[in-house]
């Protein structure tokens, strides 16, 4: 694409939605925020006026219509994505599809299907692939460092409380849709193969309020699997554990172990009269701890479209982890081994 800058819009203020458009506004090298979409008007108003647009919308389908529009970044609930991509690639706009990629298999074939009949890009938000540290391990396993890879085990904790709407599965997949879509991917990106089946365990510890109207969420879960070149995995996500931001991964190798990430913010402790213990910070945020990784992906993103070479993070990739997480989410409410190949 030989345009000067690509237009983006960004459809979804909210956290990670602001992350993307911030990093639009700050500059991404050919790139310019155009335009930022929420459905409530007055989020929709505040940060356009943080981001210094003139231009705000509440209906995608208006961003999508503007001309000055080349691009656009999908950051709402996972119910409404396919719907979005599709409608973006019917009009030729580029696609940054945050995870989870979609609610079905189905859904995210669509997306993979129309995006590549109308030569658009479409780049999925897996960030930890643009992380340093993810990417150094990625190295070191291509070359052999610590052998054949033999078991992988990624976990996600969150500290916050999720939204209403997280609670319905129907609607959001879970966490491990919400949380543990990342670690799904991490497994699959390490152990070079796709998942072949699993078996998952789950239950509602730390979100009572949800148990009510909503008795099949879970806020704990584990998901066990072999991938399909015999590499085992384990996948361990939580929600409003509120002891801080947990991203872990080892991989375990024929000669060796790799280790990446840290509940440990940075390498500074203390002591004190009153307190004679070390204290260590942890870390806070995805948002602080992946920062440098979201700017990574933003700038790829633009890259990808202006050169027409291959995204990162493929609609196939998006693809095959809503299929873990399908397959994870029946294991859990039918108490049993999921194969990938079923139906």
């Amino acid at each position: 694409m030989d345009k000067q800058e690509i237009g983006i819009a960004v459809i979804g203020a909210g956290r990670a939605g602001m992350i993307h458009a911030r990093n639009y506004a700050r500059g991404i090298a050919g790139a310019r925020l155009i335009a930022v979409v929420d459905p409530v008007g007055s989020v929709a108003k505040s940060a356009a006026e943080e981001l210094h647009l003139s231009k705000f919308y509440t209906d995608y389908r208006e961003a999508i219509a503007d001309s000055e529009v080349d691009a656009i970044v999908v950051v709402t609930p996972t119910k409404y994505h396919c719907e979005i991509v599709c409608a973006a690639a019917r009009a030729g706009k580029h696609i940054f599809c945050e995870k989870p990629m979609a609610m079905t298999p189905d859904e995210c074939q669509q997306m993979i299907n129309v995006t590549q009949q109308h030569g658009v890009q479409l780049q999925l938000g897996f960030m930890r692939r643009f992380d340093r540290n993810f990417m150094e391990a990625k190295a070191a396993i291509d070359a052999g460092v610590i052998g054949d890879v033999v078991l992988v085990k990624a976990l996600t904790h969150g500290p916050s409380i999720p939204k209403e709407w997280m609670y319905d599965i129907s609607i959001s997949g879970g966490p491990l849709a919400e949380v543990s879509s990342h670690d799904i991917d991490a497994v699959r990106w390490f152990s070079g193969a796709d998942f072949a089946e699993v078996y998952a365990l789950a239950g509602n510890y730390r979100c009572p309020d949800a148990k009510d109207k909503y008795p099949d969420y879970y806020d704990t879960v584990t998901l066990s699997g072999r991938m399909t070149n015999g590499t085992q995995c384990i996948v361990e996500g939580a929600v409003s554990v509120g002891y801080g931001y947990d991203s872990r991964v080892e991989i375990l190798g024929t000669d060796g172990i790799l280790f990446v990430g840290d509940l440990q913010e940075g390498s500074a402790r203390y002591a004190s009269r009153e307190q004679k213990q070390l204290i260590t910070k942890t870390v806070n945020s995805w948002q602080t701890l992946f920062i440098k990784a979201y700017e990574e992906e933003d700038t790829a993103f633009i890259a990808s479209i202006r050169s027409g070479s291959p995204v990162k993070a493929s609609g196939n990739d998006g693809l095959e982890v809503v299929k873990v997480v399908n397959a994870g989410n029946l294991s859990i409410t039918e108490k049993r081994v999921v194969n990938l190949n079923e139906g």
